[in-house]
């Protein structure tokens, strides 16, 4: 979790009220874990469809089918949970996953965890926001690091069918030249509360 120092900057960078995460996490800590078990799960769901795509299909096919079957995932995981699930990046492969305000001030402060050494499983960050329409909702963030199967796709050096895979399917990819333990992403989770 980030630091007092951090999370003021962060809050400051967002021009959006919010309450403090820290305030919020002491009589809420059920709901911060309820979010780390769905990114866990929706983790491990994703992990899954392309382990399985890329033994079955080769690099090629999973990238359709990660295209297809990506989505579902979401879904059927935002639907069973009650939460909005969804994954983010600084460099993004559909325009569909392009942060918003407050998930682009995360994920460049994650950014910056990732350039000073700090352990992927420190990167997370949650809060209470309030909406335009007065709403208040509970934000979690959990950072998501390049691993070197991640590189087939999202790598410097990609081969030349799977570029081109890529660009059919995704016409303004940004979401390549990564190397191991750079930051990929996050997982994004959104819940309303009363």
């Amino acid at each position: 979790m980030m630091n007092k120092k951090q999370l003021l900057a962060l809050l400051v960078g967002l021009s959006l009220p919010v309450y403090s995460s820290a305030l919020f996490a002491k009589g809420n800590q059920d709901t911060i874990n309820e979010a780390r078990n769905i990114v866990k799960q929706y983790a491990q769901s994703l992990k899954h469809e392309l382990k399985s795509a890329l033994k079955e299909k080769g690099t090629v096919l999973a990238i359709e089918s990660c295209h297809l079957k990506a989505p579902d995932v979401t879904d059927d995981i935002s639907h069973s949970s009650g939460w909005v699930v969804r994954r983010t990046s600084l460099k993004v492969r559909s325009l569909e996953d392009a942060p918003d305000k407050w998930e682009n001030a995360v994920l460049q402060q994650f950014e910056r965890m990732n350039k000073k050494g700090i352990d992927f499983d420190k990167m997370e960050f949650s809060d209470v926001v309030i909406k335009k329409d007065g709403s208040r909702a509970f934000r979690y963030m959990k950072a998501i690091p390049t691993q070197k199967v991640c590189l087939r796709c999202h790598g410097s050096n990609i081969k030349s069918k799977v570029a081109s895979q890529l660009d059919s399917l995704y016409p303004f990819d940004r979401a390549v030249g990564f190397k191991v333990n750079d930051l990929r992403g996050a997982f994004s989770l959104s819940k309303p509360l009363k």
